[in-house]
């Protein structure tokens, strides 16, 4: 018999909704604004240290 452990937290599929928000938020964009859409985020989401 198989146990069937509930997960709280996905990580695979959580990976694959990011990908597939951050693909439609930059689809229409141009490069030069793709990297500053990175350069910004990359900013303001890092875990500030201790």
């Amino acid at each position: 018999m198989k146990k069937i452990i509930k997960k709280d937290f996905d990580a695979v599929k959580y990976m694959r909704q990011e990908r597939d928000r951050i693909s439609r938020e930059i689809s229409e964009m141009t490069h030069e604004q793709i990297i500053e859409y990175f350069a910004n985020r990359r900013s303001k989401e890092r875990i500030p240290s201790r």
